[in-house]
């Protein structure tokens, strides 16, 4: 797939989305899942890891005005509205987990609707770029959605999600019962949006790969962030190496010099 090297223009101007979220209260009637959470999503690859529980869902459908949320929320330091309709209309798009498309209704039409309250002309111009990026889809446009593999679905609800033009892009749990290589792909995928200049927000159960694309990583437990910073030392750090990557616990001297601050912006990592 090729990605153009303009990303996907949104207004007059367009710029690295940038969001900074201090203090997010959320979760279901009187049951928090997040607790005064704190974290920031720079231009990027952003990746949230981990199994399910720990409120990564819960963090997109909060961010994506799904569900009421508390606390401060900034993107480019301006406050994000609350209504769902308005957050898309600022530039942010989510593709859920299930993907949620029209199984009866073809690829284009399921593209197309992610653009359905952009002026024809410009719905038009964006279906294109999009079946351009996605060459699949093209040959495809007139396949019924439900007839597809979980991972071209997929395909499907990451263009429909880029019709929108969003500068901030999230993806809940996008290789979710996918085979090896079609996870391969769509990681790849959200890769390639994030050097194409769109913001990307990603939760993924598959730890070891979700880190291998991105920039950084947040790790969440029970709602909150237990350890922090660039996706390589993550992915390198003996908390997530034996807590997600089955990898045996070092003896306890080498444990406590993996786990000294000289691992920069490693924040509240323990055992």
């Amino acid at each position: 797939m090729h990605w153009n090297e303009r990303p996907y223009e949104h207004g007059a101007a367009r710029r690295h989305a940038h969001l900074k979220v201090r203090g997010l209260n959320a979760g279901y009637g009187a049951f928090l899942v997040l607790r005064n959470l704190t974290f920031e999503v720079k231009p990027g690859l952003t990746v949230i890891p981990g199994p399910n529980g720990a409120g990564k869902t819960t963090l997109l459908r909060a961010l994506n005005g799904l569900i009421p949320r508390g606390g401060e929320v900034l993107l480019d330091g301006e406050d994000l509205p609350e209504k769902t309709h308005e957050i898309v209309r600022g530039g942010l798009a989510l593709v859920p987990e299930g993907r949620q498309l029209f199984p009866q209704m073809s690829v284009l039409e399921n593209t197309e609707l992610g653009g359905w309250l952009v002026p024809k002309a410009e719905r038009t111009r964006r279906i294109d770029r999009v079946m351009n990026d996605f060459p699949k889809l093209r040959e495809r446009s007139k396949q019924l959605a439900g007839t597809m593999s979980g991972g071209e679905q997929q395909m499907v609800a990451v263009a429909r999600a880029m019709m929108v033009a969003p500068r901030l892009l999230m993806l809940d749990e996008p290789s979710l019962g996918l085979a090896p290589r079609m996870v391969d792909e769509l990681l790849a995928i959200a890769r390639r949006i994030a050097d194409a200049g769109t913001t990307v927000l990603m939760v993924e159960q598959n730890v070891k790969k979700a880190l291998h694309v991105a920039d950084r990583g947040y790790v969440l437990e029970r709602g909150a962030p237990v350890a922090s910073g660039p996706a390589k030392l993550l992915a390198r750090s003996s908390v997530i190496r034996e807590a997600y990557l089955g990898a045996p616990a070092p003896a306890p001297d080498d444990r406590a010099a993996r786990m000294t601050p000289a691992a920069p912006s490693m924040t509240a990592l323990r055992a």
